[in-house]
């Protein structure tokens, strides 16, 4: 790489910015970014909510500050618009623990069932899908589907069971989960409950059954953003990515906010942040911009227009049935 080539500008912000606008353009930022990325973006929340929102706007160029689905699912929703990630490669643990060859062969397996797919997967699997959910509209979804038709539910198993148990509706789940959610130590867990007895707990429904068990409120992120916000001056034990917390205390200020970490295998605490969302940083949103698809790690994100429209089937689905 030459080093003078992509040099990054003392005033990074400012640059970032005027290139923006010159390019008429528009930046997302999922919860779970650096705050500072969070700060300069136009639109901050979770991956569905902003892609509709970009979809929306006059934009000619999508930057997604997310993982790689997240931007998929902005190209999907925008095929017209240019789509760019600051790190192509920032991926996603819940995306590549279901991969399009082995989900294709469960379905065949299944051929019968209704196959209900979180958003957090490929391109590829929604495409071999029926109907997309998203945390928030999943419950509401799964109760439109006839009782006499099996469900195959992917990929996260956590979240699965976590809407059997509130639905009452016996799934089909494919065996895949996020690593943020998974990993939270419930050892550590207890111990911040013991510590801050009036906290309350709010988990994120990715979370393992006996982590939820704890939970004073379980819902999307979103969710979970209403209902600090509705709970002004209170304490909060956070089960999800802690780069939320940053909207959490814009949003309450007064409240106090504990994330749990997790454990590692040399019996290490530590910060359970999204290795994959921590690839994108504002240096690299500024080289994305400037440099496009010739920028050292990010790029333009394009997708095969068939598979495109097959995964746009089961997204507008979910559309319909969540009005």
């Amino acid at each position: 790489m030459n080093k003078e080539i992509y040099q990054i500008p003392v005033n990074v912000e400012e640059e970032i910015l005027r290139l923006k606008k010159q390019q008429n353009a528009v930046i997302l930022a999922h919860f779970y970014q650096d705050p500072e990325i969070q700060d300069i973006a136009d639109f901050i929340g979770d991956s569905l909510d902003l892609s509709r929102k970009a979809a929306q706007t006059d934009a000619d160029t999508i930057v997604f500050c997310g993982v790689k689905f997240m931007a998929e699912v902005a190209k999907i929703l925008s095929p017209s618009k240019k789509v760019l990630i600051p790190d192509l490669k920032a991926g996603c643990s819940l995306e590549d623990s279901c991969r399009a060859p082995e989900f294709a062969e469960f379905r065949k397996k299944h051929s019968s069932a209704i196959a209900v797919t979180y958003i957090n997967c490929s391109a590829e699997i929604k495409a071999l899908s029926d109907i997309i959910v998203t945390s928030s509209n999943a419950k509401k979804i799964i109760a439109q589907i006839p009782a006499d038709k099996e469900i195959i539910f992917a990929p996260d198993q956590h979240l699965g069971r976590f809407i059997e148990k509130e639905t009452g509706r016996k799934m089909i789940l494919w065996n895949g989960s996020c690593m943020v959610h998974e990993q939270f130590s419930e050892k550590e867990l207890v111990k911040l409950i013991a510590n801050y007895p009036q906290a309350k707990v709010i988990a994120h429904p990715e979370c393992p059954q006996n982590l939820l068990s704890y939970a004073h409120h379980i819902g999307s992120t979103s969710s979970l953003l209403k209902f600090t916000e509705e709970n002004q001056g209170s304490e909060f034990i956070v089960l999800t990515e802690p780069m939320i917390i940053h909207q959490m205390k814009l949003k309450n200020p007064t409240a106090k906010f504990y994330d749990c970490p997790f454990v590692d295998k040399a019996g290490c605490t530590l910060c359970n942040t999204c290795p994959h969302m921590q690839l994108n940083n504002l240096e690299k949103l500024y080289l994305v911009l400037k440099y496009g698809s010739k920028s050292p790690n990010g790029g333009e994100l394009n997708l095969d227009e068939v598979l495109r429209v097959k995964a746009e089937k089961p997204l507008r689905k979910m559309l319909e049935m969540s009005v």
